[in-house]
Order: C-alpha cells, then structure tokens, then sequence
C-alpha cells in the first residue's frame, strides 16, 4: 500500500458524541455550571414566547365568547366647552332604534352610596365597590352568567340587588342561603337593606361590573335618590355594521350635544393590552439574548481551559494519526454538545415555568413549537460560535509540542 492510498479514518457521529460526552463525564461540575448560562437564555426564550402565547389563547376564547362586536357608549369628559354633558334618560331606548342594534343595557353609577355588609359597619369603608343601576337586557348585552341566583326583582315589595363576582367576595358572600328567616342574604346600601338575589360570573371585557352592587333602575330612583342619567350604555350590534353604528351613535343617543359622547369597545383594550404584552415580550427576548451570549462566553473559555489542559492528549492522539480536521470536529461536537445539554434543560424549565404560570392566571398553557426549536437551534448555533476558535487553536497544536507540555 502506497502512501498515497492512505486515507483518513472519519470518525463515526457516535464516536464523535461519545467524544464530545467524555469530557462532561469526567468534569460533570464544570460542565454544569458551563451550560447553566446556556439554559437560562433558553428557558427565558421559551417562558417569554410560551406566556404571550398562553394569554393571547385565553383572549381570543375570551373575545369568541364575549365578541367584539360590544360597544360603550358614555359622555366624553375631555368633550370641547369643559363640560362634560350627561347622557340624556333614554339614551339607551334610542340606541336601540338603531336598526343593526339587537340589544341594549344601560348602566348608571351611583356617587356617595356605599354597600356594606351590615349598617354597623362605618361608612367610609365601602371596599372599594360601588353601587350601580341598571336597566334592559344585562345579561344579554353584556354576555354575562350568573354564578348563583337570579335577577333582581324589580317588581317586589323589597329593593333586591345583583352583585358582581368581586363584589360578593369582598363582602364576604359566598351562598345564598336565607339568613336569620330573610330570604337571603342582606346588604346595607344607601340607608337601607337590600335582600341579595344573584352573583355573577367574572366578566374579563368588564372589570367594572365585577366591582358593583346592581340593582333596578325604578328601585335606584326610589331608594337612592338616582336622578335617572345612565353613566353608560351597553349595545350589541351587528359584526360587519360595527363601524356604521359608531358613526351614528353620538347623534342618536344625544341629539343636541352629539360632541359630548365618547363611544368605544371593550374589547380594543384587551387588543390594546396584548399590544402592550408584545412590547415586553421583545424586551425580555433581548435579555434572553443576552443571557445566551453570557452562556456562550462561558463555553468558550470552559473549552480554551480544556484545551489547554489536555494538550497531552491532542498530541498523542495525533502521534496515532488524527488530522487537525478530527481534533477540530472532537472539540467543537464537546462545544456543541455542551451547550445542546444546556439547551435541553432550558426547554423543559421554560416549558415547567409557563405550565406554571398559566396555571396560576387559569389560562391554557401554549409552547410555540418555534420556541422549542427556537431554543435548541439557539444553542446549537452557541454552540458552533463558542467552539470554534478553541477548535481551531486544538487543531493547530503540533504533536511535538503538545506530547512535551507539563
């Protein structure tokens, strides 16, 4: 055999990952601690891809099930003459002769009157919650659903009141079981006692109803001193009138001063808040990034110490025969590999992290498979960038050289 006819030995992949493993077998610290930046900008990636995800899942079976097609109709307080003009009586009677309109409630906050769980308990602790009168279709408009009860009785002898979700919890009621031969559970509200009927279900379109006691329009006006102004208006319409309705909304609910009505949609403010989530969400993949390339620095030097630790190594092995081409392939598949492992932990943290916390928010947890392959190609590609000069500097060692190091 001619030396001409002598060729190489490639090493096959597995020989060449047993390669790359070996050093992580013997120095399983180093290795660690190399890869734990690695697997913190990863598992960043995946938590600030995988939460977006999750929210913006959870809104859009929010908004199917609430629609978009929900407007708010309220006087403008920034309107031109530094009056805000309230909205007429029957603003949400007028509403509803607009033909794509198919329902209508109407709402209006009671200022000064508090609820309270008992008329002992002082007046200025009111819990944050506030006193509202409604009237029209409520549940229908607003898509609401009762979580216990019914509706108020606004025909009754006694002022009965709806309370929302968050409401219900700050006064500490659970049930509506009767109470002391009542026939349920009472509130004081205003000067008076209201029987409690009904508590609704969380509405994420309207923060606001969580947080009211409501009862009837006649009841408010009778009991509350209510002078009968809704503070708002709630309209569903036709999906593809949407934009026409808006149009002609201020002139139709109030005639004369068609300026001083403000019109909006629930739903641009969750749209608005994801917008918001996106902006961060760039942010916190820019310090992922960072914290990838403080990982990658960490690879890099770990993989110059190793070179230089075993140059007795690389020379032996080529005084048997290797190429710089082999030693150069061992040392960047030990980087590669370094860093894959580290890539690897990052995922299922990431993935562990965002389980988490969609489950905290009660939201469905979402992992982009982009984020998960996003993630190991990341540092994979760490990987190459980290080894390949201490690959190179490995390759270039002549065997005389490295077999004499101490």
């Amino acid at each position: 055999m001619t030396l001409r006819q002598i060729r190489p030995v490639r090493l096959p992949p597995r020989d060449l990952v047993s390669l790359g493993l070996l050093r992580l077998r013997t120095r399983p610290l180093r290795a660690m601690l190399s890869a734990l930046g690695i697997c913190i900008g990863v598992a960043t990636m995946v938590i600030v891809v995988g939460i977006p995800s999750s929210s913006k899942q959870a809104l859009e079976e929010d908004m199917a099930r609430l629609g978009t097609n929900l407007l708010r109709v309220q006087k403008d307080e920034n309107a031109s003459g530094g009056q805000a003009t309230p909205l007429p009586e029957k603003a949400d009677a007028l509403a509803a002769g607009i033909g794509p309109v198919t329902s209508t409630a109407a709402v209006g906050t009671l200022p000064g009157v508090t609820v309270r769980r008992s008329d002992k308990v002082p007046e200025l602790e009111n819990l944050g919650l506030s006193v509202t009168a409604v009237r029209g279709q409520l549940l229908q408009t607003l898509d609401g659903q009762l979580h216990a009860g019914q509706l108020p009785d606004t025909t009754g002898p006694h002022p009965t009141v709806l309370l929302g979700v968050t409401a219900a919890e700050r006064l500490g009621i659970t049930s509506l079981t009767p109470e002391d031969g009542q026939t349920g559970p009472q509130v004081w509200i205003g000067d008076r006692w209201f029987t409690v009927t009904g508590i609704l279900k969380s509405s994420p379109l309207l923060p606001e109803i969580n947080h009211s006691a409501l009862v009837g329009w006649q009841t408010a006006k009778q009991h509350l001193d209510f002078d009968g102004h809704p503070t708002t208006v709630y309209l569903r319409a036709a999906e593809h009138t949407l934009d026409d309705v808006r149009t002609v909304l201020p002139a139709t609910v109030n005639p004369q001063h068609p300026g001083a009505v403000a019109v909006s949609r629930p739903s641009d403010a969750l749209q608005a808040k994801e917008l918001t989530e996106t902006a961060f969400s760039s942010l916190f993949l820019g310090l992922a990034a960072v914290a990838l390339l403080v990982g990658g620095v960490g690879v890099a030097n770990t993989m110059i110490i190793s070179v230089l630790e075993r140059r007795k190594e690389i020379g032996l092995r080529r005084a048997l025969g290797a190429n710089q081409r082999q030693i150069r392939t061992q040392f960047l598949t030990e980087s590669v590999v370094l860093c894959l492992l580290g890539g690897l932990a990052g995922v299922l943290l990431g993935a562990a992290g965002t389980a988490g916390y969609a489950a905290t928010q009660q939201w469905p947890t979402v992992l982009p498979p982009a984020a998960i392959l996003g993630g190991l190609g990341a540092a994979v590609l760490v990987g190459i960038l980290a080894g390949l000069y201490p690959a190179h500097r490995a390759s270039r060692l002549p065997p005389s050289q490295a077999l004499a190091a101490d």
